[in-house]
């Protein structure tokens, strides 16, 4: 049985990458194969990272308001290369008001500060595609 692989990045010119750490510990713990990009990675760099690794999710974490050019970008690459099934969700410092577009362009699973490990969790096990949730 395949466990779900999920890539966590740290896109844009943010250099505060504490929670995508704290965030790939709790996804491993949960069961889940986390690759961590590391810090200043572009869409491009983040999508064809998902691609090489097989990735069923991608987590974001963004706290430099950089969401608005990042997100769409990215949602953009995954049609492009024909994976727009991979699951995104992102973390960090997203405005209120910023939370209807994302929705908009398919970013359902936002995680801003202080959201419970266990909730992102779950979100990820029930809305990642179907084929990786069997096998997992």
């Amino acid at each position: 049985m395949r466990k779900i692989r999920v890539v966590i990045a740290k896109p844009g010119l943010d250099g505060h990458d504490r929670g995508a750490k704290v965030i790939t510990r709790a996804l491993r713990d949960g069961g889940m194969e986390v690759i961590y990009t590391g810090l200043r990675q572009t869409p491009e760099q983040i999508v064809a990272a998902a691609l090489q690794e097989d990735a069923d999710v991608i987590g974001l974490s963004i706290l430099s308001g950089a969401h608005n050019y990042i997100c769409p970008r990215v949602m953009e690459l995954l049609q492009a290369k024909e994976i727009a099934d991979i699951l995104v969700v992102i973390g960090g410092i997203i405005p209120d008001v910023d939370v209807p577009k994302l929705n908009e362009m398919g970013i359902n699973g936002i995680f801003p500060p202080g959201s419970s490990m266990r909730d992102i969790v779950e979100f990820i096990r029930k809305n990642v595609r179907t084929a990786a949730a069997s096998a997992s």
